[in-house]
């Protein structure tokens, strides 16, 4: 069964067992579908609402937009075991000859790769639902502000323990121009992603 189809107490429950997967990675997509998931909602307590009529447009766009996020994050959850269970397996091939030493070789650096490129994209486009919450606080129904506050800190959790889960990978990623890539570009959506969030919680907290 994949991970995104199981019950809450069953995901949690293997979460918290010996497995090594899922880890963090795939806890971080979740975090970041969570808040999707949230500032939809909001999106929905909106549209229709004719007190709202000036929001319409834009909560509108913001939950068409948010879906693509959200089936993307939702998917990482299970990508992000799969990438793991591809390094797991490769190192377990054996080593015995010049030949299985490079087979083995070469699976580990694929399972290594893959298993940076899953997080990296939930950064991304973590970092994508930011700049929608952005656009939606004070510009949809008040009554919800709080759960846009909610959605951002879920988004950030979402985008720092996906970074984490890059930089550890990072040192088995034998392409060096893929490795600065993830490197550089990561560092900077971190950066960026700390100044929105601060941003976008203290605008929260004062419309409460």
């Amino acid at each position: 069964m994949k991970i995104n189809e199981m019950k809450v107490n069953e995901y949690l429950n293997l979460l918290k067992s010996d497995a090594p997967a899922p880890g963090g990675g795939s806890a971080s997509a979740l975090a970041g579908a969570q808040g999707i998931a949230l500032f939809e909602m909001v999106c929905d307590l909106t549209i229709g609402k004719e007190k709202f009529a000036e929001y319409q447009e834009i909560c509108a766009q913001a939950k068409a937009d948010g879906e693509k996020l959200y089936k993307e994050l939702t998917e990482a959850i299970d990508k992000d075991t799969e990438a793991f269970n591809l390094v797991s397996s490769a190192f377990k091939l054996p080593k015995a000859t010049e030949e299985e030493k490079k087979v083995r070789s070469k699976a580990i650096a694929e399972g290594t790769l893959a298993a940076t490129e899953v997080p990296f994209k939930s950064m991304e486009l973590a970092y994508e639902g930011l700049l929608i919450v952005q656009k939606l606080v004070g510009k949809s129904n008040p009554n919800a502000v709080s759960d846009l506050g909610v959605a951002v800190l879920n988004l950030m959790s979402c985008i720092k323990g996906a970074w984490l889960n890059v930089k550890i990978n990072l040192p088995g990623v034998k392409d060096e121009a893929a490795a600065k890539g993830f490197q550089e570009k990561g560092e900077k959506i971190i950066l960026e992603a700390e100044a929105l969030e601060k941003e976008l919680y203290g605008r929260v907290l004062e419309l409460l």
